[in-house]
């Protein structure tokens, strides 16, 4: 008896240990201080559960396997080391993208070999429904992220994508009933493979660049849940579990994420802001006060309180570490520093905390829009860095605006506003931003990196 028929009981066991190390990684990405460790576990827990299933396979396809793992491995390492981190929530629209693509062909492979069993055969359906799914849309929330692709959510193309969306659900039901229906005169399962690859960019397609945030989150959890039906699917422990705990942890932070815009996940699917009827938030309201360096390093220096607020325009900039040199001389000075972060900042949930953390900034001087704002009438000044739909006031107080209700981080109710920005242009929303317009606020134009730079400078000076 080879080793090789002896080996299922040893799989499962070490498969339990692996998904033990996934559930513990996962609890500790949590907190700041555990997130490395917990990414090492996680990581860790991946690489014996490919371990133990290419250890159980070899006496089948060996050199299919080392292949398929080394050109993985290659891929990913790669991307990986050179990724900048203005373009993480592009890759993880890709990663999550490229897991459902993988539940894809699992369905795809196992479908022929399913014979009568219903329950096997609504497996591999929805497994390739909701993998195709995830990866087209992925595709499209990565072209909108890098801004590779501007669809208007009008145009006919956009509306021929949509239907086929709305098409692919009513194949689906037809799909999933198909055992029960008369023979037809075509092979449906690769008719749903088609419409599925196709719903899958008219399912994001519509969908405005301010939602990427919470649809990068759904994709993320549709990919877990993908990955689940695909191991009920091949009856494998490690994947069942590794992907519900990345759908349930993926749908529950896109709930989080909805509610931090005050907007409902349906609304967002599949209503948008383009919806909203736009007011005077869609214009300029008046003159802009600019700044300078000079000018605005005497503020600073004098201010006894500093409200930073990094939006997606210091991630462009790559200007964290030096916000963060910023912070500390401020401290020396004597003031008190603190970082407004709103959930949906950036392009991805938690992208601000991601830069931040990279840059060292200590995690408990990071603060919720729902600790600051009732204090912010005490902050002398309000940095902003890049961010615009977050810090819309807008939102609080035009209700004909396309974000009204959205919570927001309220600066505008600060002693002073510094705005950095390159130029005047609009959030992802596409809504023009009065907080520009108001007297209290000062507009710091140029690369936020250079801006704050010079901030530097004139402190060391």
């Amino acid at each position: 008896m080879s080793i090789f028929e002896d080996i299922t009981a040893i799989q499962n066991i070490i498969y339990i240990v692996a998904s033990i190390l996934f559930i513990s990684g996962i609890k500790m990405l949590g907190k700041e201080d555990t997130a490395v460790k917990g990414n090492f576990l996680s990581a860790l827990a991946m690489f014996i559960a490919v371990l133990v299933t290419f250890i159980s396979e070899l006496e089948n396809e060996p050199f299919i396997l080392i292949g398929g793992i080394l050109v993985g491995a290659i891929i990913g390492s790669t991307i990986a080391l050179k990724v900048r981190m203005t373009s993480i929530p592009e890759m993880v629209a890709l990663f999550n993208g490229f897991g459902g693509l993988a539940t894809f062909l699992i369905a795809w492979s196992q479908f022929d070999s399913i014979g009568d069993h219903y329950f096997q055969h609504l497996l591999a359906i929805i497994t390739a429904y909701i993998g195709g799914l995830t990866f087209t849309g992925s595709l499209i929330a990565y072209g909108k992220l890098s801004e590779k692709l501007k669809v208007v959510k009008t145009s006919i193309i956009t509306k021929i994508f949509t239907t086929i969306f709305y098409g692919s659900i009513l194949f689906l039901i037809f799909s999933i009933l198909q055992p029960f229906l008369p023979e037809i005169g075509f092979n449906f399962f690769t008719v749903l493979l088609v419409i599925t690859l196709l719903g899958g960019i008219g399912f994001v397609l519509p969908i405005g660049g301010g939602d990427m945030p919470v649809v990068i989150s759904l994709l993320n959890s549709f990919s877990g849940i993908a990955a689940a039906f695909a191991g009920l699917l091949l009856l494998n422990n490690v994947l069942i579990v590794a992907g519900s705990l990345v759908g349930a942890s993926g749908l529950i932070l896109t709930v989080i994420m909805a509610k931090a815009m005050n907007r409902s996940i349906n609304n967002i699917l599949f209503v948008g802001y383009a919806s909203a009827s736009k007011g005077s938030s869609s214009e300029e309201q008046g003159e802009v006060s600019p700044i300078n360096v000079a000018d605005a390093f005497l503020i600073l220096e004098s201010a006894s309180s500093v409200l930073i607020i990094p939006g997606y325009g210091m991630a462009v900039a790559q200007a964290q570490h030096v916000v963060r040199e910023l912070g500390e001389l401020l401290e020396e000075n004597g003031t008190e520093v603190k970082y407004g972060i709103h959930p949906v900042a950036g392009r991805m949930p938690g992208h601000m905390n991601v830069l931040l953390a990279e840059a060292n900034v200590p995690y408990d001087v990071l603060a919720e829009p729902d600790d600051v704002n009732p204090i912010m009438d005490s902050v002398d000044v309000a940095v902003v860095i890049g961010a615009n739909d977050v810090v819309n006031p807008s939102a609080t107080e035009e209700p004909g605006s396309p974000i009204y209700g959205m919570p927001i981080i309220e600066v505008h109710n600060a002693k002073t506003v510094f705005v950095l920005k390159r130029s005047m242009s609009s959030g992802f929303a596409g809504v023009q931003n009065p907080l520009f317009f108001k007297q209290n606020t000062r507009m710091l134009f140029g690369d936020a990196k250079e801006s704050i730079g010079g901030l530097v400078s004139e402190f060391k000076d």
